[in-house]
């Protein structure tokens, strides 16, 4: 039973960056999942696949991996990288780029 400590990524969905600041301990499954022969269904009795916990810090999540004797692998987050631009310079004069409409 292996953990992953990691920062989740932002929401594709929305611009905010809501839920990205805390650390994140997700277990590995152990079983793979089973397909039910009847409806087609996938299940699994690893009961802890549905367990997230939430830290403020990865030193806090490390550390209760560490006191309840549980084996982690810690994900660093990448950066992304973000150039700050204004509107305005979709219509500047000297835009690099001619415009194609």
């Amino acid at each position: 039973m292996t953990a992953r400590i990691f920062k989740p990524a932002k929401n594709a969905m929305q611009s905010g960056r809501a839920k990205t600041r805390e650390w994140q301990l997700d277990y590995e499954p152990e079983q793979p999942r089973a397909i039910e022969p009847l409806m087609g269904w996938t299940s699994s009795t690893d009961m802890k696949q549905q367990l997230t916990l939430h830290f403020e810090t990865r030193e806090d999540a490390v550390a209760y991996c560490e006191r309840k004797g549980i084996p982690y692998q810690v994900i660093e987050p990448k950066e992304s990288a973000r150039r700050q631009i204004a509107y305005a310079d979709n219509f500047s004069f000297r835009r690099g780029e001619p415009w194609t409409h």
